[in-house]
């Protein structure tokens, strides 16, 4: 009975993650959802500032605090190890929706662009960012990376091994492409409110700090063969800083960020 219980809780949070992903997607791109980032009732400028600055701070200190080993070891404590990073992306998932719903939207517009093609453009930004956010977290193990693969290797009574992760396709660009897919998706709008730019601002600031945190676990955990590869690889953005040297396209290390 337990490992059924364990499968469904991390199937059940599996389908919030991608609730919540979704949402989002319409949520900053205003289609299909009951409500877009600009959407309803603009609040007092102080208080939408204070409102929307305060769930962003949640969502970035859980998806920070949880990540970390240190907190990892005391939560399985109580919390069946199985379970754990469905419990992250569970708690994840609960923040993002509850932002999305408390959302206030603040007037006026920064940039509005006016011309089909830049619209067009925008939108294939805003397409591209996402795609980069999927098929980047397929390349280091989608499953593992929201919990499934987990639940389903203790229900099939099997060890769970860390999944290597390995230095391929984009990962030979930048060590972490999903955080620049999300970068291009806050960004890539062709009305710019004030609401939207505060939102895209403070997640650009958490994407940066972190993965500063992660980045140090990882120099931690895999030493010498990490910094070689991130000094020959940019952190975010694909520009030239020398070549892959020794961190081949198979070495065990990977832009490992983008579990937090």
């Amino acid at each position: 009975m337990k490992k059924y219980f364990m499968i469904g809780y991390g199937v059940v949070a599996y389908l919030a993650f991608f609730a919540a992903i979704l949402y989002m997607i319409g949520f900053l791109g205003g289609v299909l959802v009951p409500k877009g980032i600009d959407d309803g009732q603009p609040a007092p400028l102080a208080q939408a500032v204070a409102v929307n600055v305060l769930l962003i701070l949640a969502f970035a200190v859980q998806h920070t605090i949880m990540a970390r080993p240190a907190f990892k070891r005391w939560w399985t404590q109580y919390v069946p190890k199985p379970i754990e990073r469905s419990t992250f992306v569970l708690v994840a998932s609960a923040i993002l929706l509850i932002t999305f719903w408390q959302w206030r939207p603040i007037s006026g517009v920064v940039w509005s662009v006016e011309g089909t093609a830049g619209r067009a453009v925008c939108y294939a930004l805003f397409a591209l960012g996402w795609a980069l956010v999927f098929y980047s977290s397929f390349l280091i193990n989608h499953f593992d990376l929201f919990g499934l693969r987990q639940v389903f290797l203790h229900f099939k009574n099997e060890s769970y091994k860390p999944v290597p992760m390995k230095v391929v396709s984009l990962y030979q660009l930048v060590r972490n492409p999903l955080m620049l897919g999300f970068f291009i998706a806050v960004w890539a709008t062709p009305v710019m409110t004030y609401g939207h730019l505060l939102f895209a601002a403070c997640m650009t600031a958490y994407i940066f700090i972190g993965i500063q945190f992660e980045e140090r676990t990882l120099s931690r955990e895999l030493g010498a063969v990490y910094e070689a590869y991130r000094r020959r690889t940019p952190m975010l953005f694909p520009l030239p800083v020398g070549g892959l040297g020794d961190a081949a396209p198979d070495s065990n290390i990977g832009g490992a960020s983008e579990r937090e």
